[in-house]
């Protein structure tokens, strides 16, 4: 519709889709809008936090191991002094004559080792050479040790503590030895220690996989056994002078450069994250240290990878963030633009559904009225069929001559067709009542009974479809307000469903059990079956209308939605399980009303045959 301004101009509306086109063009500024202004300030702040990070995780990570080397320093620096001390205490309170009693010795090296076993052996040795006492494990009464180095430094210093050497026993062993002196002859008292308790001192706790510790002596050789490579007197293949000063860290790469770590190059220290971000050879973190006497150094080695490894992972981490960020701010301009058109077509869709919807429920309201006009009309032959049927009887029961077995038959017959007339009044009346929103006093129903017929009425069907029915009906049930009628259309509905849910099988099974529901104050009927069972995907749909997956020409689909629909207007409840090849089960629920009464048969016959005159 146009409209026309002041001046006469033709004012057109704008149509939707006019101006489609642009829409592409739209998108594309928008999602190049989003990645301006979000992921360039967001890449840059997310680096220089990367940045920071990376260099102060290092630099503590390298404060960290500098405080492990001096923590085993300050260890083996204590023991080494804690046991140089017992040995001159031995020696200042003892005279030469009580420890030269070899039993005495033996007594006082068992008293040493009985908080910790720290020494192989004792012994008191003149100032020839020779001992004068021993205690201990090996052979070495006879051995002059006067041309022993050790003998000439105690000799010269007083105290000597030895490095790891073999000497006479033939294995690496350490000695701490103290000159003593009575009668102007000098004396020494010597004891040996453990190589394997030294070793304990400065195992692997706290580092990685690829961690060890061990001491090495001014000349490179080992006084503890290392973790990985080498033993107790070889040699280490570390440049052992280039470890100046009291204590440092080295960064060590094996083929190019052997150097120190500054820790306090301030904020970004340049050398150590390229040092971290070269992948060349294996490189490895060597912290150290010297100990006083004896001049030993103490190393504590590291992969750089295992070392900084957590740290990596982090940093990987914040740089898969990071630009995970980035990626999802482009893909969520993208997804969030293109939704755009997605929920128009959807909308498109929904209003096209809903024009189908419109058109079906009116075809559905025209089928309704015609049925209501069918159903008024058959009406009036029901009736005329019920008057002639009443004649019949009548004249049946007055006439004298016919046989009484055969009264008795034509009797039955005709009392059948009272009751099918019945039914087709019920069912053209509900039609009525459905289509022109009637409300029909509800009666008392006797659940029992409907199943009852209704199952007598299928069982021949079942029966050529090699399906039994068995039924266990619990006895004196309560009655329930409803339609008889309505509720046997339900169970019809409910059982030829389960009939037909064994096409393709050479037999089965259908059970049918009434009870009565205390709890709820109702009354239960269950329907289950042995046949094929419903998918998962169409059991919640059998109670849409029209929905059915039998074949073309043998299912309407409104079967079990009209049974719904009947349950609870009686204010009950239906419910299925299924499950895929084993079989389905309708539960009902029907609650009681106190104080209800069954109607006899006949009262409810004339019911229908009023209603059936008041109709006609």
């Amino acid at each position: 519709m146009s409209a026309l301004t002041e001046s006469g101009k033709r004012i057109e509306p704008r149509v939707p889709g006019l101006h489609s086109r642009s829409y592409p063009k739209l998108m594309r500024r928008l999602v190049l809008g989003a990645v301006i202004f979000s992921m360039l300030p967001l890449l840059v702040v997310g680096w220089v936090i990367y940045l920071y990070y990376f260099q102060f995780s290092m630099s503590r990570m390298v404060e960290y191991f500098q405080r492990t080397v001096e923590y085993n320093r300050k260890i083996v620096d204590s023991f080494l002094k804690e046991r140089a001390s017992d040995v001159k205490l031995l020696a200042a309170t003892h005279s030469l004559s009580f420890l030269s009693d070899s039993a005495n010795l033996t007594q006082i090296f068992q008293v040493l080792n009985r908080e910790g076993s720290y020494y192989i052996d004792l012994g008191v040795i003149g100032e020839t050479g020779k001992h004068l006492a021993y205690a201990g494990p090996y052979d070495l009464m006879n051995n002059d040790y006067s041309n022993e180095f050790w003998f000439k430094e105690v000799m010269a210093k007083g105290i000597f503590i030895s490095d790891m050497f073999w000497g006479f026993r033939k294995a690496p062993h350490i000695i701490i030895a103290v000159l003593g002196s009575e009668g102007g002859s000098p004396w020494i008292l010597r004891a040996t220690i453990y190589p394997e308790f030294l070793s304990s001192l400065v195992e692997t706790k706290g580092l990685g996989r690829t961690g060890e510790v061990f001491l090495v002596n001014r000349e490179g050789v080992y006084q503890t056994n290392p973790r990985f490579k080498g033993k107790i007197m070889e040699k280490t293949p570390l440049p052992v002078d280039s470890f100046t000063g009291e204590s440092g860290i080295r960064a060590t790469d094996p083929i190019r450069h052997f150097g120190p770590i500054a820790s306090d190059a301030g904020i970004f220290n340049i050398d150590l994250i390229k040092y971290a971000l070269i992948q060349s050879h294996p490189k490895e973190i060597v912290a150290y240290s010297w100990l006083k006497s004896p001049q030993w150094l103490l190393i504590v080695k590291e992969d750089f990878s295992e070392v900084f490894g957590d740290i990596n992972r982090v940093n990987t981490i914040i740089l898969i963030l990071l630009h995970s960020s980035v990626l999802g701010i482009l893909i969520v301009s993208i997804v969030a633009t293109g939704h755009m058109v997605r929920v128009n077509t959807k909308r498109d869709k929904e209003a096209e559904d809903l024009n189908r919807q419109l058109m079906q429920a009116s075809k559905l309201a025209s089928i309704g009225e015609l049925a209501a006009g069918v159903a008024h009309e058959i009406n009036n032959p029901l009736a005329v069929i019920l008057t002639e049927n009443q004649v019949i009887l009548d004249l049946v029961e007055m006439e004298q001559g016919l046989g009484e077995e055969f009264k008795d038959q034509l009797g039955r017959s005709l009392v059948q067709v009272d009751a099918q007339v019945e039914r087709c009044s019920h069912i053209t009346q509900n039609l009525l009542r459905f289509s022109r929103r009637m409300a029909l006093p509800s009666r008392s129903v006797d659940l029992n009974a409907a199943v009852k017929d209704v199952v007598g009425l299928l069982e021949k069907r079942a029966v050529s479809r090699g399906v039994n029915i068995s039924l266990d009906s619990q006895e004196n049930l309560p009655k329930i307000p409803g339609y008889d009628f309505e509720l046997e259309q339900v169970f019809v509905n409910l059982i030829s469903n389960a009939i037909d849910a064994h096409e393709g099988k050479p037999y089965g099974s259908i059970h049918i059990v009434t009870r009565y529901d205390s709890k709820r104050h109702g009354v239960v009927a269950t329907v289950a079956d042995s046949g094929s069972g419903i998918s998962d995907e169409n059991l919640t749909r059998v109670f849409d209308p029209f929905y059915t997956t039998k074949p073309v020409g043998q299912g309407t689909g409104i079967g079990l939605s009209i049974s719904y629909s009947i349950i609870r207007q009686m204010g009950g409840d239906l419910s299925v399980r299924s499950e895929a090849g084993k079989g389905t089960e309708f539960e009902i629920f029907l609650p009681c009303r106190d104080g209800d009464s069954s109607d006899s048969e006949q009262t409810r016959s004339k019911d229908s045959k009023d209603d059936l005159d008041e109709k006609a």
